[in-house]
């Protein structure tokens, strides 16, 4: 493999891997505030014990999300320095918002959400949870119009130097590149995915107590908050994913053609269920649905698709992994809504926490929407190729100059061995704090006191 090949492979190793964390983060936070909601309107006791608990598996995540974060900000400089010189005027300006919009706020309310909850009173505790959850969300918020900008570029204009050769790009309105054309559906697609992993992690621990015949009552209050999130989430996402489609027709028609493996320039198109692309032969074979893919874009199954015949070969990304991992993504995501909607069935009918077969699904149903969030981002990444900025740079024309094939596969190596390591400690201090479980020890006295120190040991 060249330099180039190896280092897509490195950053999408580190971004899949700290993905992860800010996913979980995202989702906890809000879970979070629900449930400390809850128990501020109820003054019930469970409300602030699952607060308490999830908190500690939100300090988790968070630390992780920081750790692996500060890596990829290297590698711009390390294996992609002539994409940072051509967008860094464009590029430094959302980053650098994250850090101080986002960043700052969330950081600097954990230590009150982590070590507040008897040094300040409840409502302040609960402020602190909320602007950590909303600085979690702003730095979604942030990350994602650096990144939009890169699929949907807009509010620059480009450099060139005496030669007239293009040199580099500058804003000429912030706000153009913030809310560029690609910004707010992708921002709601994001943001609701990380909801939904949030949702399923909390049902998945509570299907757990179930199925052990502990903490029932706690987990009886979680299942049912996150399948409320779960069923409101897992429709909206199939919404805004459709929303994402018009929008990706629209600025990005190449990359929607390797979602669907279309090939014709102009032609009606059918909409995939399974199938596999034979990029030479142009063809695909497996099951769709005729004319539908024309009609979800246009209301109209005979009206035409802009295929892949359209643009040169040289500028289609790998067509088959786009297709399949698009295609897995929308089959998890009707996973999602099928399973939130049986749950909530079960739960209509009062059944729920007797059906074992429902709840070891739900139990290991928290993989489905982490894989569905990173097999989004892989259809939109791959599916950009061979762009690094749609339709400006090229990823070929991005990578550091004599950048020795050596050191990116001995770093791929180190770095695959570092989150080999990081994952195992994350799985077992997680393991440890479900297996701990949520204290069902009373925390204040009846008057809303705290207990006193030695009373706490001894609860």
């Amino acid at each position: 493999m060249n330099t180039l090949m190896l280092s897509r492979i490195q950053f999408g190793l580190t971004v899949s891997f700290h993905y992860i964390f800010p996913l979980l983060s995202i989702g906890l936070g809000v879970m979070m505030a629900i449930m400390e909601g809850m128990y501020l309107k109820t003054r019930d006791k469970k409300w602030e014990q699952m607060t308490r608990f999830w908190t500690g598996i939100f300090a988790l995540t968070f630390g992780l999300g920081v750790a692996t974060g500060i890596v990829m900000e290297f590698e711009f400089g390390t294996n992609w320095a002539n994409y940072s010189r051509f967008v860094g005027d464009i590029f430094g300006a959302p980053l650098a918002a994250e850090g101080i919009f986002a960043f700052f706020l969330e950081s600097g309310f954990l230590s009150i959400l982590l070590f507040g909850w008897d040094r300040v009173g409840r409502k302040m505790h609960f402020f602190a949870t909320v602007m950590v959850s909303l600085g979690s969300i702003f730095s979604a918020l942030w990350i994602n119009v650096a990144n939009s900008w890169m699929q949907t570029p807009a509010g620059f204009k480009l450099l060139k130097n005496a030669k007239g050769k293009v040199i580099g790009a500058k804003m000429v309105n912030f706000w153009q590149v913030v809310l560029n054309p690609s910004t707010i559906d992708r921002l709601e697609h994001v943001l609701i995915g990380a909801f939904l992993s949030g949702a399923f992690l909390v049902m998945s621990v509570a299907a757990w107590y179930l199925l052990k015949n502990r903490h029932l009552q706690i987990a009886r209050s979680c299942m049912k908050v996150g399948l409320i999130v779960a069923i409101i989430c897992s429709l909206l996402q199939l919404l805004t994913g459709d929303f994402n489609a018009r929008m990706i027709a629209k600025y990005q028609p190449a990359k929607l053609a390797a979602f669907e493996g279309a090939f014709p320039a102009d032609a009606p198109e059918g909409l995939g269920i399974v199938g596999w692309v034979n990029q030479t032969r142009q063809k695909v074979y497996g099951l769709e649905i005729p004319g539908m893919l024309s009609w979800l874009l246009y209301g109209n199954t005979s009206r035409p698709v802009e295929g892949l015949d359209a643009f040169p070969a040289k500028n289609w990304p790998p067509v088959n992994p786009v297709f399949q991992s698009y295609h897995a993504m929308v089959g998890l995501g009707m996973f999602l809504i099928f399973i939130s909607l049986i749950g909530v069935f079960f739960w209509w009918r009062n059944s729920l926490w007797t059906k074992r077969w429902l709840l070891w699904i739900f139990v290991f149903s928290v993989v489905a929407p982490l894989a569905a969030n990173e097999l989004g981002w892989f259809s939109a990444e791959v599916g950009r190729q061979p762009w690094i900025v749609y339709g400006i740079l090229r990823t070929s024309q991005g990578i550091s100059p004599g950048l020795p094939v050596g050191d990116v596969l001995t770093s791929i190596i180190m770095f695959g061995v570092l989150y080999a390591l990081l994952f195992a400690l994350f799985i077992y201090m997680l393991n440890r704090k479900i297996q701990h479980g949520p204290d069902d020890a009373p925390l204040h006295l009846p008057d809303g006191q705290p207990l006193p120190q030695h009373a706490r040991m001894d609860a």
